[in-house]
């Protein structure tokens, strides 16, 4: 089912990916790319990707699945959320959809899962986008922190909200009830608090792909960040243009950690005009 048909537009078809029930959102013809979401509580695909798939889809077959753990992807009872668990599913996705290679569109905590499908699957992967990317080693920040420590309430909601954009017209009491609904649908913070307990360096850490993988990428990147983002630091794209042969980096000033919202027209025009080029 293509985006915006159903009257719940976050749930679209469902696949077997690496033995996951996975909810995953498509639209448009083309050339494929997988856009993988952050880590936000109550975040799911749609939620995330809501202003760039129609964009992207004008052009590209855009796949936008929930990883496991978030959103309407199933939650097995004994599964370990790791690094290696949603790299797996998200490889799983392109087998099953029977997709040799796609681009990946990465948004921080999904930035490290594109990161390491492609040092660990580079045939795989056509080119990368990284948004705000994990993926590389940095002290973890308070607002990471803090929204990895998200506990169920509007205030806090409103609270880590905060952290995330630069423009606090965006952050409006509106968006915080719905966010705090998504945030509390059943099953949803269960999955969410035992991802990331404290102390929460150590899953930094977790999902960081040894420097001598990212600077073997063979892959055109291109590595986008908000400079005033307060979640994942500037210095990590920074870092990335450092290592990759062949990134290149586009930084947004007056912008923080919500680049594909806050900056949503620049944003879809420079990853589509990447994903296209010859």
């Amino acid at each position: 089912m293509s985006i915006g048909v159903d009257v719940r537009p976050e749930i679209g078809n469902r696949v077997l990916a690496s033995g996951i029930s996975t909810n995953y959102l498509e639209a448009g013809e083309g050339d494929p790319v997988v856009m993988v979401h952050g880590s936000g509580p109550g975040v799911s695909a749609y939620a995330n990707w809501r202003l760039s798939i129609p964009a992207l889809s004008q052009k590209l077959r855009v796949l936008a699945p929930d990883m496991v753990g978030f959103g309407y992807t199933e939650r097995p009872a004994r599964i370990d959320y790791n690094i290696e668990t949603w790299t797996d599913q998200l490889i799983g996705l392109l087998d099953v959809l029977d997709i040799g290679a796609a681009s990946l569109v990465g948004n921080s905590f999904g930035g490290a899962i594109a990161l390491r499908a492609a040092a660990r699957h580079p045939d795989r992967v056509n080119r990368l986008v990284l948004m705000g990317s994990v993926g590389v080693p940095f002290a973890i920040t308070e607002g990471l922190d803090a929204v990895w420590g998200y506990e169920p309430s509007v205030a806090n909601m409103r609270a880590i909200m905060d952290y995330f954009a630069y423009d606090t017209r965006l952050l409006t009491d509106d968006l915080a009830q719905v966010r705090y609904r998504a945030s509390t649908e059943p099953g949803f913070h269960e999955s969410y608090s035992a991802m990331f307990p404290a102390p929460r360096q150590r899953w930094v850490d977790a999902m960081v792909t040894p420097a001598a993988e990212v600077a073997a990428l063979p892959h055109r990147v291109l590595v986008v960040h908000g400079r005033e983002d307060r979640v994942i630091p500037l210095t990590n794209a920074y870092r990335l243009l450092e290592l990759i042969p062949e990134a290149q980096l586009h930084a947004f000033g007056h912008c923080g950690h919500w680049t594909q919202i806050e900056r949503s027209v620049a944003f879809n025009e420079l990853v589509l005009d990447f994903l296209t080029a010859n």
